[in-house]
């Protein structure tokens, strides 16, 4: 049977899931909308490729330092965020066996995170809003360069994004906790505990034959605890966006904040706390997470050293709070104490925390031997081969020495940001997808597995080449947010707009497979209302 016959006709001809529940186009809505997003930071990033070997015409510098601007954020925000967000919203209920919290308030996040995306994508072509580093610096804001409208509008943009956050950390730890309607009572405090890791830093403090047992599986946990990061990075960047605001409506009124008492170093220690549980936290401990959850679908065993990958993950977690100095080793006001140990010595322990994740996952899949190379797992290894490239690449940078040779050039960008985000974290979201894609669809077949092998050739060498050649171009001391109108820098930047094309290829291929594999029809279909009925939630609970 097809995986069209799976769906009944419904009003103006249009193909419905019969079978689909609320949560599979839940999820599927979540992926969708995240992969759209991923293509436009890919012609984006084209564009940028493409300027850097020479301006183009029709295109003015600061429209292209607006684009600079909005093209992390929609990579991160409006496609990684998605993507993840919906595949955990899915799966704590899946592995947990009981049904989600809210769908209203899932549907809520993606509407909040795709819109803010929109929006503040949008204030930046039309008005040029481009402050550089995003929220960087913008105390004291400089509206001889930047139309305050534009940033309040922005500002806002950010603010949709972090309010649909919120009601993802919200949802994930209600779900956790909570005990459905006609079920035994649940532990929720208990079983937050677990998931997050503080019921085993409370054991040290047991005797062993009074140690609670962990109450949530693995993946439950990584889960949760890279959710921790989640919530307190939307909470820092909220405030932030707040105060930017306050900035840009006081000009918009005719009044200058400018001389208000505001520390800037405080402010940048403050700002990038926050956006390393990003970087250096939530990514490296959803990805573990990920990575072990896979390993494990895959193979069928169970993980490899898995009390010890759960102790890393709390480790991960109380170390992503810590590391954030490695961003500002270059600044001369930083306190040198922050600077080693946070910048170097903590920063360094994240090349432990993360090889244990590489290792463990390794193990697992070795032990399974033989295994046939499935689209998943073949995505699975090209993200380990990412951080694997990428982590040991921001290690480096974390020195003081080096730091002073590679701070603001296209190593940091190429190396360790590309490679970390486009081969590490995007090849292992394409595993996920592999994976799921059955599992949302009532087990659809793939359209054409030749464009799934090229997908992946494509975006691994695509991915690693175009950071190499960045990477090169740093090191001969091409700096990152400047225009090169001499050519200076041309042969490595045309490597690079090579490499990165084949990214844009694979996008292609990979977006015409889920289309033909789904058909127009079948997508139209996930947005549609679907009636939400308890039994079709999950399987029925077990005892």
């Amino acid at each position: 049977m097809s995986f069209k016959d799976n769906f009944l006709t419904g009003e103006q001809g249009l193909f419905i899931p019969k079978s689909l529940t609320p949560m599979q186009k839940l999820a599927l809505r979540f992926v969708i909308v995240g992969v759209l997003y991923y293509g436009l930071a890919v012609i984006e990033g084209m564009i940028m490729r493409m300027y850097q070997i020479k301006p183009i015409d029709g295109i003015e510098s600061e429209q292209y330092f607006a684009i600079l601007t909005a093209h992390p954020l929609v990579g991160i925000f409006g496609s990684s965020y998605s993507i993840v967000f919906g595949a955990f919203l899915f799966l704590v209920p899946f592995v947990m066996k009981k049904p989600l919290y809210s769908i209203k308030l899932g549907n809520w996040t993606l509407a909040l995170i795709g819109i803010g995306t929109l929006t503040f994508w949008s204030a930046g072509f039309i008005s040029h809003y481009s402050p550089l580093y995003t929220l960087y610096w913008p105390l004291p804001a400089d509206f001889t360069q930047f139309s305050p409208l534009g940033g309040a509008i922005f500002i806002l943009g950010i603010a949709l994004v972090m309010v649909g956050t919120l009601f993802f950390v919200f949802n994930i730890f209600k779900t956790i906790a909570y005990t459905p309607e006609g079920w035994e009572k649940q532990n929720g405090r208990a079983l937050l505990a677990s998931a997050t890791g503080f019921s085993w830093a409370e054991s040290i403090f047991r005797r062993k034959s009074k140690r609670r047992e962990n109450l949530t599986p693995l993946p439950i946990a990584a889960i949760a605890r890279g959710t921790v990061d989640t919530a307190l990075n939307a909470g820092i960047i909220t405030f932030t966006g707040v105060l930017i605001l306050v900035y840009m409506v006081a000009a918009l009124f005719g009044h200058n904040l400018q001389d208000t008492a505001i520390d800037a170093l405080l402010y940048k220690n403050w700002f990038w706390w926050g956006l390393d549980l990003i970087a250096d936290g939530l990514v490296l401990i959803f990805v573990a997470g990920t990575w072990y959850l896979i390993a494990t679908l895959i193979t069928g065993k169970d993980l490899y050293m898995a009390k010890i990958a759960r102790l890393a993950l709390w480790v991960e977690l109380v170390v992503s709070w810590t590391v954030w100095s490695h961003h500002l080793m270059s600044d001369q006001s930083q306190p040198a104490f922050l600077k080693i140990i946070s910048g170097e010595m903590v920063t360094a322990f994240e090349l432990i925390t993360q090889g244990l994740a590489f290792f463990i996952t390794l193990i697992t899949l070795w032990s399974a031997r033989p295994l046939k190379m499935t689209n998943e797992l073949k995505f699975l290894l090209g993200g380990l081969l990412g951080f694997g490239l990428a982590v040991p690449a921001g290690i480096i940078q974390a020195d003081l020495g080096l730091n002073r040779i590679l701070h603001n050039t296209q190593w940091i960008i190429g190396p360790h940001v590309h490679v970390a985000i486009l081969v590490g974290l995007t090849m292992t979201l394409y595993s996920a997808i592999y994976l799921l894609l059955p599992i949302l669809t009532n087990g659809a077949k793939l359209y054409s597995q030749k464009l799934a092998n090229f997908h992946f050739w494509a975006h691994l060498i695509g991915g690693v080449g175009m950071g190499a050649f960045m990477g090169m171009a740093g090191l001969k001391g091409m700096l990152r947010r400047t225009i090169y109108y001499n050519g200076e820098f041309n042969l490595y930047m045309i490597l690079a707009g090579i490499f990165g094309s084949l990214l844009l290829f694979a996008f292609l291929a990979f977006l015409y497979n889920v289309i033909m594999t789904i058909g127009i029809k079948g997508l139209w279909g996930i947005f549609t209302p679907a009636e939400i009925k308890t039994k079709e939630l999950l399987p029925e609970k077990t005892v």
